[in-house]
């Protein structure tokens, strides 16, 4: 996992450096640590402190972004943000997953009848004992 941290009219900060550093370890859980994550904090001219995200990896990219009155309650929605898209992302690829080796409703049913079919077989041929 690499980091890169940009401040435009801001103080740069080894408190910031550190707030960032433990937000992104948070992401470290939804994948092997082949990624990239990008964060831009900055002030709009309202006086809004902004922080944006994005995760970078070898086959996705991920964006999200937050105001608030202050910048560290602003990383904190920045990554619950995040958060809440990989992992619903994640959930959809492993029920996809899990889905392909169900057997399917028309599959189930050919094997009922199937099934049926060799009992009354059976059955008159006289292999079933009642």
């Amino acid at each position: 996992m690499k980091i890169i941290s940009s401040f435009k009219h801001l103080e740069h900060t080894p408190a910031l450096d550190a707030k960032i550093e433990l937000k992104s370890q948070k992401l470290k859980k939804f994948f092997d640590g082949n990624f990239d994550v990008h964060w831009t904090c900055y002030v709009r001219d309202d006086g809004a402190h902004c922080a944006d995200i994005k995760l970078l990896g070898p086959s996705f990219e991920y964006h999200a972004g937050a105001h608030s009155d202050t910048l560290y309650k602003s990383l904190d929605i920045a990554v619950n943000k995040i958060e809440k898209q990989v992992s619903k992302k994640k959930d959809k690829w492993k029920s996809r997953i899990s889905h392909k080796h169900k057997p399917s409703a028309k599959e189930q049913f050919i094997a009922e009848v199937e099934k049926d079919e060799a009992y009354w077989q059976d059955k008159k041929e006289g292999k079933l004992v009642s």
